[in-house]
């Protein structure tokens, strides 16, 4: 079947076909077939439809840095929506079918499946044989190995954001606050605040992640890293007092007022215009929040007064700062399937140029060392890749390793420690008991 007559039945699959798909159908069809580039003159790429940027990325390089690859291998890009992209992978995998080169598996779990099934390609592998290891940024590399549970890497960091508080620098400056580099520190800066009449915190409560987010860190703070990777291996439970401690030290923000009057009414949006308004001094949030921070019709207080602090230091802890939380974004696998000198020309190209071009074209930060930063770039821009860039390691967010219900139970729930409706024993029994389910 050629990859035109492949790529039509993908698109007419009907999408209850996809819902029986399981984990048997990847080890099904381990050999033989699938739509690799060798001998067929394609490199073929699928994505989602809601996301251009990879593919818009992937079409410059073609014509650009990646000529002679395309000239090889044209290549062929495709899409499908993804609200159902994680079943559709599935189903391809079974058949053989994956693409030369696809966004990842939305799911870790899912990513798992398809590296014990031996279905994508062991890209630290290609890398060594390249002399290309430095190419992936440590954070980058130590996020994604964490998010799979590998010692290798499996998928490409296309974007890669780091999370931390964002801060007014006015507002700090003008109440003699320097930004926190301790828990503690942090604690005593909000009370400065609020006494102040200024609200400490803009958090979505509505969303509940970003007070979720807050609990992980902590307990990657005081517990060390592997902390919430013993919850998942069943040796720790989130009920136990010394990870109750972490929620009891964010829902002490929300009974103290930091997050506002109404946090659980706080949507995304209205958050981070706060922030962009004044009026909140710190705005716990990812990198991904650049593209609002370089844009002067939402940032009112300008970018020049914008500052970060990673996520503080909890005295006594066995974590630090330099730890800092990431997240791959939509990360990119190559099919192992077929997988031959084409492809290998194509991984060592978008290796060695797409953190530069995605950067410049679409001012997205990626996992890839820069070699040449365009010199316009956004001060904040520069702040997050300079952060990335000398951050030894990462860690994940506090649902990364949990299952799809603790996840929704969690984030459902974060917004009832920001206004002191629940007690940092009562979330984490929510989220233990709807993780053993």
């Amino acid at each position: 079947m050629n990859t035109a007559t492949r790529r039509l039945r993908r698109r007419a699959l009907p999408a209850l076909a996809l819902l029986g798909v399981g984990a048997l159908a990847l080890t099904a069809c381990a050999d033989g077939g699938g739509s690799g580039s060798t001998g067929s003159g394609t490199f073929t790429y699928l994505g989602q439809n809601e996301n251009t940027t990879i593919v818009d990325t992937l079409k410059t390089l073609s014509t650009d840095q990646c000529s002679a690859e395309n000239a090889a291998a044209t290549l062929t890009p495709d899409s499908i929506p993804g609200t159902t992209w994680d079943q559709q992978l599935q189903l391809l995998a079974g058949q053989n079918g994956l693409s030369n080169f696809s966004m990842a598996a939305g799911t870790p779990a899912l990513m798992k499946q398809f590296i014990d099934a031996g279905q994508v390609v062991d890209i630290s592998k290609e890398l060594a044989a390249d002399g290309l290891e430095d190419k992936i940024l440590p954070a980058a590399k130590s996020t994604i190995e964490a998010l799979h549970g590998t010692d290798d890497i499996y998928a490409l960091p296309t974007e890669f954001n780091i999370e931390g508080f964002w801060y007014n620098k006015s507002l700090l400056e003008q109440n003699g606050i320097t930004p926190p580099t301790t828990w503690d520190e942090l604690v005593a800066d909000a009370a400065k605040l609020k006494a102040a009449g200024i609200q400490p915190f803009s958090a979505s409560g509505e969303q509940g992640w970003p007070l979720t987010r807050l609990v992980g860190n902590y307990l990657f703070r005081d517990l060390g890293p592997d902390a919430l990777q013993k919850v998942a291996d069943g040796s720790a439970s989130l009920t136990d007092p010394e990870y109750v401690k972490a929620a009891d030290a964010v829902a002490a923000l929300g009974s103290a007022g930091y997050f506002g009057d109404a946090p659980t009414s706080i949507d995304y949006n209205t958050s981070m215009n706060l922030f962009l308004t004044g009026k909140a001094a710190f705005f716990y949030m990812g990198s991904w929040a650049l593209t609002a921070f370089n844009d002067p019709t939402q940032n009112l207080i300008g970018a020049d007064d914008i500052g970060f602090v990673p996520f503080p230091d909890v005295a006594g802890g066995k974590g630090s700062s330099d730890q800092v939380p990431a997240n791959v974004g939509i990360p990119t696998m190559f099919a192992s399937n077929d997988f031959g000198d084409a492809d290998k020309a194509w991984l060592k190209c978008i290796v060695s140029n797409y953190g530069d071009v995605v950067l410049k074209d679409s001012g997205v930060v990626s996992g890839f060392a820069i070699d040449n930063p365009p010199a316009d770039l956004p001060a904040t821009t520069k702040l997050v890749q300079d952060t990335i860039a000398n951050a030894p390691s990462s860690v994940l967010w506090f649902e990364a390793l949990m299952s799809p219900q603790a996840t929704t139970v969690s984030q459902s729930n974060g917004g009832g420690l920001a206004n002191g409706t629940l007690t940092g024993e009562q979330f984490m029994k929510l989220v233990q008991d709807a993780n053993k389910g």
